[in-house]
């Protein structure tokens, strides 16, 4: 059986001006059959065109909160630390390898907030002001998107649309997640459907119909490996990817 490559975007380091990376997202992507491996951040045209020559498929990790100004809007004192680095690497390289060359692509966390954006989508900059006079998101039940640890732990549950492949895939109609985030999806790009919410109502998951695979989750299946639907999603990308390899 082939072994995909996949390139996996770093995390960075604010303090130690570093890059880095949790063991989950390279264990659950080698568990599913393929070979990780850790991208430099750089958003030069000839790098960019050199990952999307090498790997068969992106998975778009957790980290910073996207930039307001991607989406067109105003810093709000309720957002979080920004790496305008990682913008400029992760909307371009999606661009050119996900849209125009239709590479698979997983996001997870900031991953789905990124492929929102990357689309025309907008966010939530801070959810947890849900629970203020200054809510920006109002939904029709309290959750608690930023759990205390442990992390693996589901946290609350999600419902899957039915005519999503999300829903094939797992084949129920309601899972529980771990969640650890503070911003989330507001407008819905155009280019994208959702495969699961939450009970406020916020977008849990999504996909871009017609294309090979792009998924994207707001929950944590890299913490979670132990969790059958997590090791359904991280193996449905990877065979997505083996269908698409480079020859």
């Amino acid at each position: 059986m082939s072994i995909p490559v996949i390139g996996v975007l770093p995390l960075w380091d604010d303090e130690l001006n570093s890059l880095w990376m949790l063991p989950g997202y390279m264990d659950g992507l080698n568990r599913a059959g393929a070979l990780p491996v850790m991208l430099p951040l750089s958003s030069e045209d000839a790098i960019i065109e050199r990952i999307c020559q090498t790997v068969d498929g992106l998975l778009f990790t957790g980290g910073h909160d996207i930039f307001p100004g991607m989406y067109d809007e105003a810093v709000s004192a309720v957002c979080g630390s920004v790496c305008i680095e990682r913008d400029n690497m992760e909307i371009k390289l999606f661009t050119k390898a996900v849209k125009d060359m239709n590479k698979p692509a997983l996001g997870i966390c900031r991953g789905i907030q990124l492929f929102n954006v990357a689309l025309g989508g907008t966010l939530y900059q801070d959810l947890p002001s849900m629970n203020t006079g200054s809510s920006q998101f109002r939904g029709g039940a309290t959750i608690n998107h930023r759990q205390a640890p442990p992390d693996d732990v589901p946290s609350h549950a999600v419902t899957i649309n039915r005519s999503s492949p999300l829903s094939k895939l797992i084949k129920t109609e309601r899972i529980q997640v771990n969640s650890s985030h503070h911003q989330g999806i507001r407008e819905l790009a155009p280019e994208l459907a959702y495969m699961a919410t939450a009970e406020d109502g916020l977008i849990e998951a999504v996909y871009m119909p017609g294309r090979s695979f792009v998924w994207a989750v707001q929950w944590h299946p890299e913490l979670t490996s132990h969790d059958e639907n997590s090791k359904l999603l991280f193996a449905a990308f990877i065979d997505a990817c083996r269908r698409t390899e480079i020859i």
